[in-house]
């Protein structure tokens, strides 16, 4: 709706200390649990989620404005399942050793590293989080954790439902900006490693912290990626043809806010016409409305921030001389969700040196080229400074696994 749904505390350097304080203080305790006690409690977790599944999922969309279907359907059961797949995996770890010589054997065995500093992105706010609680959980590690000062919400719903299920101290959460609190996090020397989720720009300030203290880094940054449709994807109107306009459609899933999605697209000159028209035609279909309604496909965007952002790069596409095939513009709800961050599903075809070619825009924005053979398609494919992933699409399985 655009409009405020609730207060967070924000979080300054001095919390962040407090935070540590209390990891610090339960570490040893924790990291001395057995695997099994610490599989015990990641299985308990798992099932307190999934018996308040439907709360969940509602405070993720409220949050951060996808569409209910895919908070109940995806992001919450894809967060359980996590929990239970790292409960089984600390079980299956085992140390080994071995006989070098008549005097000498060599042993290694895992230990916690302790306390480790976790932020998190604003466009899965429960599942990247528990991406990176579940493995730190299960390996015996504390934890103080920064979501999104966009979506700070849902993870404090996660945290009163199952903060019971762990000693006090294990998880923190510890809301605020990037400046106030993000930097003080990742650069402080209390942690033993930190792991980022989130723009590239950013993510080079967080190697640049671990950096300075010697410590690990995780980093999942952004990325353009290209889907790759051949023209023997048209050779027949099939069901693998219909995984393929859904495969193109993939641009606006979570309101194109996921690294990964096809946000550019190849496709074989020959079919170009033919193929386009039925892409269009599937993301015509897609349905926007209310995110709490069952029905809608495509939500809100996560705040007013990244609707402007996603607005300006479709200025810049029509300023560089791209054509609009679909959208292009706000999508204006009345009622309630007249002052909503919407935007129409947007299809751009251009030239892969444009902007909106080049960098991220993180909207349901797709932008379309064309390339005459595999050499052609390899080279738009990697002229990018992105590599996060990449599709293909033909019915050849030679060509797929040369392509990749």
């Amino acid at each position: 709706t655009g409009q405020p749904f609730c207060e967070i505390a924000r979080s300054t350097s001095e919390d962040i200390e407090l935070a540590l304080d209390a990891a610090h203080e339960a570490k040893e305790a924790w990291g001395k649990t057995s695997p099994s006690e610490r599989a015990n409690i990641l299985n308990k977790i798992a099932d307190r989620m999934e018996q308040n599944l439907a709360m969940l999922a509602t405070a993720e969309t409220i949050d951060n404005g996808k569409p209910i279907r895919e908070t109940t359907a995806a992001d919450i059961p894809l967060a359980i399942d996590h929990f239970r797949y790292f409960a089984g995996a600390i079980r299956a770890q085992e140390g080994s050793i071995a006989q070098i010589d008549h005097e000498t054997y060599a042993y290694h065995f895992h230990e916690p590293l302790g306390v480790v500093g976790q932020i998190i992105p604003w466009n899965f706010p429960i599942l990247m989080a528990v991406w990176k609680l579940a493995p730190a959980l299960a390996a015996g590690n504390c934890v103080v954790l920064k979501p999104a000062e966009q979506t700070p919400a849902s993870i404090m719903v996660l945290m009163e439902l199952i903060g019971d299920l762990l000693p006090p101290g294990v998880v923190n959460v510890v809301n605020g900006y990037g400046l106030e609190a993000g930097k003080p996090l990742a650069s402080s020397k209390r942690i033993a490693k930190i792991a980022f989720t989130g723009e590239t720009g950013t993510g080079r300030l967080i190697m640049g912290y671990a950096a300075q203290n010697l410590i690990p880094v995780t980093l999942e940054l952004g990325g353009k990626s290209p889907n790759i449709f051949f023209a023997d994807v048209m050779d027949a109107d099939d069901e693998f043809f219909d995984k393929c306009l859904e495969g193109f459609a993939m641009f606006a899933l979570n309101q194109g806010e996921v690294c990964t999605c096809p946000s550019r697209v190849l496709v074989q000159e020959s079919i170009y016409e033919r193929f386009i028209e039925r892409a269009l035609a599937r993301v015509a279909a897609i349905k926007l409305g209310n995110p709490l309604d069952s029905s809608t496909m495509i939500g809100a965007q996560a705040s007013q921030e990244q609707l402007e952002k996603i607005l300006s790069y479709l200025d810049i596409g029509r300023q560089e001389g791209a054509e609009v095939l679909a959208g292009g513009e706000r999508h204006l709800h009345g009622g309630e969700l007249a002052e909503g961050y919407y935007v129409r599903p947007t299809v751009f075809k251009g030239d892969n040196k444009m902007r909106i070619f080049q960098e991220e825009i993180f909207g349901p924005v797709v932008s379309v080229t064309t390339f005459k053979d595999e050499a052609d398609a390899l080279r738009i494919a990697n002229d990018t400074l992105y590599g996060l992933g990449a599709g293909l699409w033909t019915r050849d399985a030679s060509r797929a696994f040369r392509m990749g």
